[in-house]
């Protein structure tokens, strides 16, 4: 774990896996991402603090070399450790031997004093080995950054905050570690309120002491330019001004992101060995390698959605529902925390960037796409002479196919209100059937969703609506319109378009399928499509 440099790679690389290492990796210091941070006064003033923000943002990148920049100086000594391996033990008799033979281990790596455990009493052996690690580095006073505290839950989150409460008191050199920072992907007080089985936080809650909750934040749109720069300086490999720009659009800056679409389009659409200029098309398809191979980072942003305060707030942006306090909720903060949502000044809130949204409603869709009944029995049914997608055909096969399977799937489906939405969606990803291009807008408060599908060259408009209860259909219907209108200015003028509307109103339930199913043609090549 020391920070010794070893030979010269001959060339480095994009890094999507693990920390940093300036030798190996392009790389930018990720403590100029620090959000507030004021890393000198926590050491200076004994301190302790929180930091938290996303995985794979440059956390342990940081901590790591941090820690080897105390290392190297004469004030402090400084021990990393993470605290994964204490996933799932919720006791303090599990937990806390685990932790503390952590940092003797990672004591070890660091090259310093390995501290001893002199006790085995649980709600004592953390304060016990800190105290005589402190020992062991006096007179130098003793730092301890602790990464991955959300491994920590339930009981054994609370033991391990009491006891650091408790060495706060009598923090000092050769007496307990004078500054800690807890590094995690939320913020202290959320590990808390799931340790208290939902209660907030009081006055009396176990780490009330800490001076300072900071955040590490995505890169900017120049950073993410000196980023590849760097890789020009070193093979004389260039980027083109549109790809870059493409790369911050789709990224809005998530380190992980950029990473590999730059990885994924100078080591797999490009070769290792081919310097050629790296093009807007280079990143189009490094994008889509990146969705499909579906990566563990966006994996496990997709397992998310799973969770029930995360659900919550993704069916809010799928259906584009209003809820004055969306951004005021638990849930959001939540969904914050995670980057899966960012809140972008006059436009509001909105999914962190283009490829979650992409790869959210993907998860999402996934099940229902592959469980839609076989759509080729009598072959590609979808296609026009030239090659284009036939979509009067997809969408009339689509309320013969809502109109038979609707009610039933309803009942099966996590995601009760964006249900229309989603089956609409698993029903088109199941024709494209990987080809063609989808890119999704979800306009919160604005009560729709937007789609521009590209296939075979030729681009298509879709606009989803819902009627609800106490809405006047033609209301819906009108206002539908002028958005499907605007929505094709803006992306694809002179494209046809599709207003979608499901009236999912009581009433309408009650009524045969063949009043229920319609089918009509609007002024501006608006074909509007009732469910």
């Amino acid at each position: 774990m020391k920070m010794e440099r070893p030979p010269k790679r001959p060339v480095r690389f994009f890094n999507t896996t693990g920390p940093c290492y300036p030798w190996d990796h392009y790389m930018l210091p990720p403590a100029d991402r620090l959000i507030d941070a004021q890393l000198d006064r926590y050491v200076g003033d004994s301190l302790y603090w929180v930091l938290h923000a996303p995985r794979q943002t440059g956390k342990t990148t940081f901590l790591l070399n941090w820690a080897h920049e105390l290392n190297s100086g004469s004030e402090a000594v400084a021990c990393y450790v993470s605290l994964e391996r204490c996933q799932l033990m919720a006791t303090a008799e599990r937990c806390m031997p685990a932790l503390c033979e952590a940092i003797r281990e990672y004591a070890r790596s660091f090259g310093l004093p390995v501290p001893e455990v002199k006790t085995t009493e649980p709600g004592s052996m953390l304060s016990n080995i800190l105290i005589n690690f402190s020992e062991l580095v006096a007179p130098k006073p003793l730092v301890l950054l602790f990464d991955e505290v959300d491994a920590l839950e339930g009981e054994a989150m609370i033991s391990f905050l009491r006891q650091l409460r408790g060495g706060f008191m009598i923090r000092g050199v050769g007496k307990f570690p004078i500054s800690i920072a807890l590094v995690g992907m939320r913020d202290l007080k959320d590990y808390i309120t799931t340790a208290k089985d939902g209660v907030p936080p009081s006055p009396l809650s176990p780490f009330n002491i800490k001076a300072d909750s900071i955040f590490i934040g995505n890169f900017s749109r120049d950073d993410v330019q000196k980023l590849f720069a760097q890789r020009t300086e070193e093979t004389g490999q260039q980027i083109t001004d549109e790809a870059l720009e493409y790369v911050w659009e789709q990224s809005m800056g998530q380190p992980w992101i950029v990473n590999s679409l730059f990885i994924r389009a100078t080591l797999r659409v490009l070769k290792d060995s081919d310097y050629s200029t790296v093009t807007l098309e280079h990143i189009k398809t490094a994008r889509e390698q990146m969705i499909l191979a579906r990566e563990t980072h966006l994996d496990s942003l997709a397992v998310r959605l799973r969770e029930p305060p995360v659900r919550k707030i993704m069916e809010t942006f799928f259906t584009g529902a209003h809820d004055l306090e969306l951004t005021q909720s638990d849930a959001f903060r939540v969904c914050l925390d995670l980057g899966l949502v960012r809140i972008n000044g006059a436009a509001g809130p909105q999914i962190a960037n283009p490829i979650y949204r992409e790869v959210l409603a993907r998860e999402v869709t996934f099940g229902p796409q592959h469980a839609i009944p076989n759509l080729e029995e009598d072959g590609w049914q979808w296609q026009n002479p030239d090659g284009t997608l036939d979509m009067d055909t997809m969408f009339k096969g689509f309320q013969e196919f809502w109109r038979e399977h609707s009610e039933i799937w309803e009942e099966k489906m996590e995601y009760t209100e964006a249900f229309p939405h989603l089956l609409l969606m698993a029903f088109l990803q199941r024709v494209l059937n990987g080809g063609g291009r989808v890119e999704r807008e979800y306009a919160v408060g604005r009560g729709r969703m937007d789609l521009l599908v590209e296939y075979n060259g030729k681009v298509h408009i879709i606009e989803i609506k819902m009627v609800h209860e106490k809405q006047s259909p033609a209301t819906v219907k009108t206002k539908g319109l002028e958005q499907t209108a605007r929505y094709r200015n803006a992306k694809a003028p002179g494209a046809h378009a599709y207003l979608v509307i499901f009236d999912r109103r009581a009433e309408t339930k009650q009524k045969p399928w063949d009043e229920r199913i319609t089918w009509a043609e609007e002024e501006g090549e608006i074909t509007v499509v009732g469910c």
